[in-house]
């Protein structure tokens, strides 16, 4: 049902079973896919795309330009995915020509007042609880979870399966399967609650847990721990995902424990 109230551009792709409320505003070249429900007083910019049985509620607004002063009236998007949340107030900016696109995948949960800037890449099933605030160019993994009013510093990368506690300031990499908290940002811990609920086998927690303990525990640095890992503990898939996240960092990553 789309509401008559409703302030719709004439170039607006609108799917099949779509929910537009009264005194939504959609802007010309706007995708919205199947499904989807626009609540009343939310805003869909220009460059908008929106895959199917996604839910932007009242006072959000996507597809904003973003606000980079180097930002030249390129045309740049924001891509989400299917099944994705758009809770209130939540502000989701267009890309730059960095990526040329902001992306949030499927099945992701963005609570109230979230900000994300620029040229953020957002993976599937994330959730960006109440006033997280993502600065440009963040990259957010699969399955990623922030709690409420966690900041990513620009540039920052929140591998998959990460759990960031809230009030975090998130300077540095956080690599994947792991918790992290306190000021300056630490390891916590793994997030095996959190990866047994996701399917992962108790052989398969108990290597991760055994290579952070390596690195972060029983070493006095993380340069130590890692070279520790290579050199005591059999090959696998996730010793080398986790052994190459820190090799491949930019940021450098964050630290132990405290």
């Amino acid at each position: 049902m789309i509401s008559n109230l409703a302030s719709i551009a004439e170039n607006v792709q609108i799917g099949q079973k779509v929910r537009i409320d009264p005194f939504a505003v959609i802007h010309p070249d706007v995708v919205i896919g199947n499904g989807c429900h626009i609540h009343s007083n939310a805003v869909l910019y220009p460059g908008t795309r929106l895959g199917e049985d996604c839910h932007v509620f009242p006072g959000a607004s996507v597809g904003v330009i973003p606000q980079d002063l180097k930002f030249d009236n390129e045309y740049t998007t924001v891509e989400i995915g299917n099944n994705t949340r758009i809770r209130e107030c939540v502000t989701i900016h267009r890309g730059t020509n960095d990526k040329l696109k902001t992306s949030i995948g499927d099945n992701c949960l963005l609570m109230t007042y979230v900000h994300v800037a620029h040229d953020c890449q957002i993976g599937n099933n994330v959730i960006l609880a109440s006033y997280t605030g993502l600065s440009g160019h963040v990259t957010i993994d699969d399955w990623a979870i922030l709690e409420g009013k966690a900041a990513a510093q620009q540039f920052t990368h929140i591998a998959k399966h990460a759990f960031i506690g809230g009030a975090s300031l998130i300077r540095k990499d956080v690599p994947p399967y792991i918790k992290a908290a306190r000021e300056p940002l630490s390891f916590a811990g793994v997030n095996s609650v959190g990866l047994r609920r996701r399917g992962f086998s108790e052989e398969q927690v108990r290597e991760i847990e055994d290579i952070y303990r390596i690195i972060y525990v029983q070493n006095s640095n993380v340069a130590k721990g890692i070279s520790a890992v290579q050199q005591t503990m059999a090959e696998s898939a996730l010793k080398e995902e986790i052994i190459g996240f820190f090799q491949n960092s930019e940021n450098g990553v964050i630290r132990g424990m405290i």
